[in-house]
């Protein structure tokens, strides 16, 4: 279906990625749609050929679902004024417009196209007013070209705005003497598309460079699912079968591009690997780095340190357990040292106790995280400031999600003892951020759980450090006597192991009544469970309230159990539309006052506030909301167009209605989300979804989030296909290969 017309308002548009809802008057100016889609340098006034569907959304009626889009000369001069008037070009407004089509009528787009410096024949325009005025009008006319060019091969607009960003006004003469270049742009663009291109511009199939883009993108794809290399003989089977050439064709070019260092191949006893660029080199700098931490002098270490441990258990009142001791010693002992454990085992006691040693020596203790959330639990578990290695580094606006420069400049950390957790979030970019940012003689401990999820970026750094060898290691496997107490506790770790928590009985008499399970598989009836517990059940069980101590958990975002559809039912359960109450639409979300949000990107900028002004002895304020970062809706200026935001460590930030793109409900969140963070209660449901969720690791993940309360909701044979399933994908990394060749 086409429907050809002008833009006549912005309901919304998304400043990163162009998506738009718009008001869109057709030709016959008698009728006015709502359209939905991709957009990018798009402004009102301008004309437009769609191409799309009509489809009915259940809150805002019909509308038009943009799949493609074309930008059209106005095809008359009221069209083009008003086009002129819009703002869309610098130095434009609708006084100087009217005197424009007054002057040219007609001729004005040959005028603007082809005679620029005619428009200083205006009052008021000179003639380097003309010359600007000229230039960006035809580099919007580039920039529209390049939409259209990608347009007809399946490349969305969405796109279509990161290849100008790289490309520039000449990216249709670049893409066309190498469309191949798209790989390197287009994060997830698919393959055929761009082959589409080449063949129509007549590169052959067995041309080096389709051969070596499909190279590229298979290790790309590959790092996608946190790989940073891959086995040969796999990687050549999967280029042979989206290109269909001659393997030894493929050889030879991964031969070229080893000579030319875009790739690296790497042989090993058991098979030859296959790294991009980016990712060989941050894993040869992060083990490079870390040997030479290793290695160099420990300033910082103390004599007599088992005596100062036991100072610190008498201050602390501690009973540390041999393997505690052990860390604790290690740490004086070496510069790197690792140290692991499940829920209960007493890692943050280790924590707080090295920090009470170092600093009564006056030696500088150092605390950081990969996310918000971890970094706010290990500032309230120790009492000291903690801050994510983002911030730490002082990264800025870093891009996690793609393969970009390794040598970016990040800030020395300045620190006697430097103390990670959560390392298993961590990976290899942020990793090779944060090593070389230490100081030779400071000291490192890594703390994490590797049984946890793996970081979302490519690498698996924790398991990696822990089979290298290299470093010391101290697996705490004990559970404290409190710990052991928590059927939360005691069935994660059964988890873990293998070992089913249904109908088991593995608790003293004394155990506390933490931890409950709901064998349901209906997921009408799972939703009812998860609504009836989050409104009346657990208020009247243990005076739970949601908004301040229970969080939902889910391990998709897709259908009726996931994410997206859990959050709309838990909003109008929990924060429904009332009048009294505010609300703002933006996108798919409808963002009332009073509901809970999750920050969803890194913001460095946003400024916040903390406390009263009034009262300096408590006020704060600084810049920075982090992804992952909860909180509440706590007022909807529209006459501001502002949205106040009150997180759970009390910051207050606030929003422009543009900058909502930052924001999503957080009444339920992905198990992967909420990594690094804790719940006083969680309720977590397991809902049939793809075998590659129902894993082992993602299970004890979600478990694990739970400190007081856990109600686990799931059909019974999946939730034992979850624990028995302990063949999660292995990730194909290169750091114990660096290592070993050091």
């Amino acid at each position: 279906m086409e429907l050809k017309g002008h833009i006549e308002e912005f309901i919304y548009q998304n400043e990163s990625n162009s998506y738009s809802i718009a008001v869109f008057v057709l030709e016959s100016g008698l009728e006015v749609v709502t359209v939905v889609g991709y957009l990018p340098f798009i402004a009102v006034g301008d004309t437009l050929k769609l191409t799309g569907k009509m489809v009915v959304h259940q809150e805002y009626g019909e509308q038009f679902k943009i799949e493609s889009f074309e930008k059209l000369m106005p095809e008359t001069v009221e069209a083009l004024e008003k086009y002129l008037a819009s703002g869309t070009i610098r130095g434009i407004g609708p006084a100087t417009a009217r005197k424009i089509i007054e002057k040219f009528g007609e001729e004005t787009l040959t005028v603007f196209k082809f005679e620029p410096m005619r428009l200083a024949e205006i009052k008021g325009i000179s003639k380097d007013k003309a010359y600007d005025i000229g230039e960006e009008f035809n580099e919007k006319w580039e920039v529209w070209q390049i939409v259209s060019f990608l347009e007809q091969f399946g490349i969305g607009a969405n796109n279509s705005k990161k290849v100008y960003d790289t490309l520039g006004v000449n990216a249709v003469e670049k893409i066309q003497e190498n469309p191949y270049i798209l790989v390197d742009i287009v994060y997830g663009v698919n393959f055929n598309n761009i082959d589409k291109i080449a063949m129509q511009i007549g590169i052959p199939l067995d041309s080096d460079y389709r051969i070596s883009s499909g190279i590229k993108y298979a290790l790309l794809v590959a790092s996608y699912n946190g790989n940073t290399c891959v086995q040969k003989e796999n990687l050549i089977t999967y280029v042979k079968s989206i290109l269909e050439v001659d393997e030894d064709r493929i050889e030879d070019c991964l031969i070229n591009l080893n000579v030319k260092s875009e790739i690296h191949l790497v042989e090993t006893d058991e098979s030859t690997w296959v790294f991009l660029e980016p990712l060989y080199k941050a894993e040869k700098k992060i083990a490079e780095r870390l040997i030479a931490l290793r290695d160099s002098q420990n300033t910082k270490f103390m004599k007599n340190f088992e005596k100062e441990i036991k100072k610190k258990e008498e201050v602390l009142d501690l009973e540390l357990s041999e393997k505690q001791f052990e860390a604790i010693n290690q740490i004086n002992e070496n510069n790197v040292c690792i140290i692991t454990g499940g829920p209960g085992t007493g890692k943050t006691t280790i924590i707080k106790c090295l920090i009470e040693i170092y600093k009564s020596h006056r030696r500088k203790v150092v605390l950081c995280a990969p996310t918000g959330r971890a970094a706010k639990r290990m500032s309230e578990t120790t009492g000291e400031d903690a801050k994510t290695i983002h911030r730490l580094l002082e990264i800025g606006k870093f891009e996690e999600d793609k393969l970009g420069s390794i040598d970016t400049d990040v800030t020395p950390v300045d620190a006697d003892i430097l103390v990670v957790d959560e390392m298993s979030m961590v990976d290899v970019f942020l990793m090779n951020y944060l090593v070389k940012a230490i100081y030779l003689g400071t000291k490192i401990v890594f703390v994490g759980d590797p049984n946890q999820l793996p970081s979302v970026g490519p690498g698996s750094i924790l398991k990696d450090l822990i089979d290298s060898g290299e470093f010391t290691t101290v697996h705490l496997d004990k559970i404290f006597r409190q710990a052991a107490k928590s059927k939360i506790i005691v069935n994660a770790h059964n988890v873990n192991n293998g070992i089913n928590f249904i109908g088991k009985k593995n608790y003293d008499e004394d155990s506390e009544n933490d931890f409950f399970y709901i064998n349901e598989s209906n997921q009408d009836k799972m939703l009812y469970q998860v609504l009836s517990l989050s409104k009346e059940r657990l208020m009247n069980y243990g005076d739970y309230e949601f908004f301040r101590n229970i969080q939902v958990l889910t391990p998709t975002k897709k259908g009726k159990m996931g994410t997206k559809e859990l959050n709309k039912s838990l909003q109008e359960a929990l924060n429904p539309k009332i009048d009294e109450i505010e609300e703002k639409n933006y996108g798919e979300f409808i963002f009332r006052e009073g509901d809970r949000i999750m920050q969803i990107k890194n913001n460095y900028d946003i400024y916040w506030e903390k406390g009263s002004r009034n009262d300096l002895r408590t006020y704060e304020a600084g810049t920075g909301v982090f992804n992952g970062e909860i909180g509440r809706i706590a007022k909807i200026d529209t006459n501001e167009r502002q949205v106040k935001v009150e997180y759970d460590d009390k910051k207050v930030a606030w929003y422009a209605f543009s900058e909502l793109d930052q924001l999503e409900h957080a009444y339920a969140i992905t198990i992967h989300k909420a990594q690094g963070s804790e719940f006083d209660v969680v309720i977590l449901v397991v809902p049939p979804s793809s075998n590659m969720l129902l894993t082992r690791n993602l299970l004890y993940t979600g478990m694990t989030r739970a400190k007081k309360l856990l109600i686990v909701i799931g059909n019974k044979n999946l939730v034992e296909y979850m624990i028995n399933n302990c063949d999660t994908k292995k990730r194909n990394t290169g750091l114990k290969i660096k290592f070993e060749t050091i």
